[in-house]
């Protein structure tokens, strides 16, 4: 498998104070980068929201991380921009340090989108969060990515997230699935194997850009795929600082079995065929 990443527009992880630098499209692919005149200089946590059209929910998502505690954490916030034709990206140029936007006719995958955002990122632990998740608890949240960062447990390269509906949302289902979901994640990753939902993933940049990061032709898969690949850097732990609501928006629209299916076929396309079988992830809005 090609890597997927491109690894020379990363910028070195740093605990100096150096500012990435705006970049324009000036071709077909290139994406659009802007910078906040107060952007955080010197992070070491990097939190990555891809977004698409994402205008209903990711301001109360954006607002979980305030710049006082980002600025005390020495946390950036940056979003991918899937090319979203609403409002979302002037909402993210409210909170976020850097959006980088994606301006290609061609439609992107979210795999594509979460490179772009490790790509501008300067961080030496990547939290990639979709727009529609929150965390549980977001004080909890922060600390325990920063207690992380400050143990320096090389062992740990990533950690899967227990992913919930969030209660005032969350019916009898919604707490059966989740609840067997998620204990088959930690199954998974206690026998070696490697699985993270993509809803919220925290992975070690050395480890990330090692494996080369998202395999960017996966339409859907692409978060089993990475932590699959991860496994041969590390463990992948858990811990439940990390939980965060998720919007049970695709389960309404589809039911979980459907979904199910869906995951299903594509984790074994990945596993068999180094690819998904999905072309497009349909988008629920």
């Amino acid at each position: 498998m090609s890597n997927p990443l491109d690894t020379s527009n990363l910028h070195p992880a740093t605990n100096g104070h150096a500012t990435p630098q705006a970049r324009s499209a000036t071709d077909g692919d290139s994406p659009e980068v802007w910078i906040a005149p107060d952007a955080i200089t010197d992070p070491t946590i990097s939190l990555i929201v891809p977004a698409l059209n994402e205008e209903k929910l990711i301001g109360d998502m954006l607002q979980i991380f305030p710049r006082e505690i980002r600025e005390k954490c020495r946390i950036e916030l940056i979003v991918s921009d899937g090319g979203s034709t609403d409002k979302t990206p002037e909402i993210a140029r409210e909170h976020a340090d850097i959006i980088a936007r994606h301006v290609a006719s061609r439609r992107q995958t979210i795999a594509e989108g979460r490179n772009l955002g490790a790509e501008q990122a300067r961080g030496e632990l990547l939290v990639f969060i979709n727009a529609d998740t929150i965390p549980q608890d977001g004080k909890k949240f922060v600390e325990g990515l920063v207690e992380f960062v400050e143990r320096g447990e090389a062992e740990i390269v990533a950690f899967a997230c227990p992913v919930h509906i969030a209660p005032h949302e969350r019916g009898w289902s919604d707490s059966l699935f989740h609840n067997f979901f998620n204990n088959y994640v930690r199954l998974l990753n206690f026998i070696g194997l490697g699985m993270g939902r993509g809803e919220c993933q925290i992975v070690r940049r050395d480890a990330f850009v090692a494996v080369g990061g998202y395999e960017k032709h996966m339409a859907a898969g692409e978060d089993f795929d990475l932590y699959r690949r991860l496994t041969s850097k590390g463990k992948i732990g858990h811990q439940n600082e990390f939980r965060v609501y998720e919007s049970p928006r695709r389960f309404r629209r589809f039911g979980y079995l459907r979904v199910l299916f869906e995951w299903t076929l594509n984790a074994l396309a990945v596993m068999i065929l180094g690819r998904s079988i999905s072309k497009e992830w349909e988008e629920i809005r």
